[in-house]
């Protein structure tokens, strides 16, 4: 059997020829699926009481509001600098569920294989996976695995489904956004589309960018604790970046937000990246950063509660909300009066999450 070298391809392990791979008998419901469940899945993540994943899970709740999300998982390649798909795939459900408003508890997760993946690079991703599970203290209760033909998948897709228990105060939605209020930003962005391109294509940055992939249970928390109800709302600019929220907000609340350029964080390596490609730090995706709606007089209590969260440590106020003037979005540039900032109309770095 011929076997692609696409399976090495940014794997941080090497891989020999003959690996045990993942065949299309892996997916008959027979001896070899229940040996992939039973010694390769299973093991990274059921509790030691609950040894099991059935085709739906039996949690308990103490009556209190729930928030479901569900979201599936693509990146190519698999391992990139600061992260991998296993972790991506737990942080990306865990994070809408906490910018919603609640704190996260339960993942399931279906796994999509295709043929001839060898097995090692599933025990890493599944390995990550667990490790993400338990730093944000959710437990992953059932799940599903299905084996595609060579080719079918791109290698692995993932998808989880998160519940997560409500916390008051919940931010009201974008929709309560005030003329006055201010946006913020948890740290640099555009670090996680600029680390998979480097990845993906081999750029030889140095130093190569790194993700952003990571929790944001923490950095929500923190400014519910600080600024408590005048939190307007909170999203993770994940694909589209920080331009595609802020047109969705701004459709929502009918108002302008105007962005100062020189206030956005944004580190070294990916503005050198994005002035060496000709891509706007403004349109790349994160995967671990916040944007954040605060009403004006708490904005720099906000800030310095997020300052407190490592990793948010660049926290700052890019922007402010303005009654709607010719353009949804506007920024201004480090010389001349503001300009449209117009809305992302693809995806200039494709399967980054």
């Amino acid at each position: 059997m011929n076997e692609p070298m696409l399976w090495n391809r940014n794997c941080p392990i090497p891989i020999a020829a003959d690996a045990e791979r993942i065949s299309l008998a892996h997916g008959e419901g027979a001896r070899l699926s229940r040996r992939l469940i039973s010694e390769i899945i299973l093991p990274r993540f059921a509790a030691t009481a609950n040894r099991r994943f059935a085709d739906a899970a039996i949690v308990t709740t103490i009556g209190c509001r729930l928030a479901i999300c569900t979201d599936s998982h693509t990146v190519s390649p698999m391992f990139f600098p600061g992260g991998d798909l296993g972790s991506l795939s737990v942080y990306g459900t865990v994070n809408d569920l906490a910018v919603t408003g609640a704190y996260p508890r339960w993942l399931t997760m279906s796994l999509i294989i295709e043929e001839g993946l060898p097995i090692a690079i599933l025990e890493r991703i599944l390995d990550s996976a667990g490790h993400a599970a338990r730093e944000c203290k959710v437990t992953i209760v059932a799940g599903d695995t299905k084996v595609v033909p060579r080719g079918a998948a791109d290698g692995l897709f993932i998808n989880t489904s998160g519940v997560g228990e409500m916390m008051d105060p919940v931010p009201p939605g974008p929709q309560s956004i005030l003329v006055g209020d201010k946006i913020l930003v948890s740290g640099p962005i555009g670090r996680h589309g600029i680390a998979v391109m480097s990845a993906r294509e081999s750029f030889a940055f140095d130093p190569a960018p790194l993700s952003d992939s990571g929790s944001v249970i923490h950095a929500v928390a923190s400014l519910r604790n600080s600024v408590g109800e005048h939190l307007r709302t909170i999203r993770d600019a994940t694909r589209g970046g920080v331009s595609a929220v802020l047109h969705e907000w701004a459709m929502e609340c009918g108002h302008t937000f105007a962005l100062t350029e020189s206030r956005i964080p944004v580190t070294d390596e990916v503005r050198g990246a994005c002035e060496l490609l000709g891509l706007d730090p403004l349109y790349v995706a994160n995967e671990g950063t916040i944007i954040v709606a605060v009403a004006s007089r708490f904005a720099e209590i906000a800030v310095t509660a997020l300052r407190h969260v490592p990793g948010c440590e660049q926290a700052v106020i890019i922007g402010e909300v303005q009654s709607r003037g010719i353009s949804p979005v506007t920024i201004r540039r480090t010389i001349g009066s503001a300009q449209p900032l117009d809305e992302p109309s693809g995806a200039p770095l494709p399967r980054i999450c």
